[in-house]
């Protein structure tokens, strides 16, 4: 999760790391599975499309936020443990921190423990697919077979990743994996489909950017990925296959840092969120819906303000409260011509807005998730 130029997590060597938590290793290298690891596992498995964001000094205690693959539920991590909220309704699901089995027998959760991931160095994120679990170290990123007797599948060394930076696809079609290239402000993109076990396939390289890349997102089925550099100015949408550029989104002038991008369900709009306080929302499929600047009415201009003309501005946005960083994903549409955006921020505060293809957006529900369940019982 990702923040205001967010330090790597503090290191901790007497800690072992354990799938589903964010933190450093221990005095191995590779996972440990308890014994009889059934098919069943809890919410937190189904997370392999995370969206992160990471605060130095946290809010009410809390250190980091992700949504699930599907932005049907998000994930708390604070300072006394970890809580699972579902979106819509806003409610409390559960206090997870490990892969585990609910269908075991056994009422100490010791026992319903699935999978246990332990390395020497501080694991900053954990990516997730029914088939597969992502382990991103600061300069390799390792990937193994899961649930069932999970062995390492495949190991590339990266680019210097201090946030963690790294996606992985949901689509049962397409197992494609997204991380920073080695080379400045390029992404890296594998099939883990087509590439064998045990063997370095070279990544196919997208130069996006001309500064480090800060923030990167994949839409669902895998065919486009998006990425912002740490300017934090534009967004870029690329085909996966093509590798060519879609589109530049403008997020403003200011150099900003992202938060998160999130693709919509179907790929038709696209939600940001920055260290501004503000969430943007841009069109995908109609791009004819975003706005465009003035100065393109104008005519023909030098090619450096030709660049910031060509760009496509966002049709909605909200504000958030500057100083507290969040997330940002699409809820559940209500009707054919209004969808929504959720906003969740680490000041335990819960955003809903609405918004239509014209540009109105208005703030729908606002609620406070840490209040839902009493500390006395978490």
């Amino acid at each position: 999760m990702s923040g205001n130029k967010l330090p790597p997590p503090e290191v901790r060597p007497d800690v072992n790391t354990r799938a589903g938590c964010q933190g450093p290793g221990g005095q191995k290298s590779g996972p440990r599975a308890a014994p009889r690891a059934g098919p069943g596992i809890g919410d937190t498995q189904r997370s392999g499309k995370q969206s992160w964001i990471m605060t130095q000094q946290p809010l009410r205690g809390v250190t980091s936020l992700r949504f699930n693959q599907d932005q049907s539920c998000f994930c708390c991590a604070m300072e006394t443990g970890v809580r699972i909220y579902n979106v819509e309704p806003l409610m409390e699901k559960g206090h997870l921190v490990l892969i585990w089995d609910d269908a075991r027998e056994g009422k100490d959760s010791k026992d319903k423990l699935v999978l246990e991931f332990t390395f020497t160095k501080p694991v900053l994120a954990v990516r997730m697919r029914h088939d597969k679990i992502v382990i991103v170290l600061r300069n390799r990123i390792y990937v193994y077979s899961f649930p069932d007797n999970p062995r390492k599948l495949f190991e590339f060394d990266t680019r210097d990743n201090p946030k963690g930076l790294c996606d992985l696809c949901p689509s049962l079609e397409k197992q494609l994996l997204v991380f920073p290239g080695h080379k400045c402000g390029s992404l890296q993109l594998v099939d883990l489909a087509s590439t064998k076990p045990g063997t370095s396939s070279a990544p196919f390289t997208i130069n996006a950017h001309q500064s480090d890349v800060a923030c990167v997102s994949l839409n669902q089925p895998g065919t486009v990925v998006a990425s912002a550099s740490q300017k934090g100015t534009l967004i870029r949408l690329f085909d996966t296959q093509s590798k060519e550029k879609l589109v530049e989104l403008r997020r403003g002038t200011d150099p900003a840092t992202l938060y998160c991008i999130n693709f919509s369900h179907d790929s038709s709009f696209l939600c940001a969120s920055s260290d501004k306080g503000t969430v943007h929302i841009f069109a995908l499929k109609d791009t004819r819906l975003n706005r465009r600047s003035a100065l393109a009415r104008v005519g023909k201009v030098g090619p450096m303000i030709g660049q910031y003309v060509d760009s496509q501005w966002s049709l909605a946005s909200f504000t958030v409260p500057a100083e507290s960083a969040c997330i940002c994903a699409f809820g559940r549409n209500t009707s054919k011509n209004v969808n929504s955006v959720i906003a969740i921020c680490v000041d335990g505060t819960f955003h809903k807005y609405v918004f239509t293809p014209d540009g109105n957006c208005n703030r729908e529900a606002f609620d406070v998730y840490l209040d839902i369940c009493d500390d006395d019982d978490f």
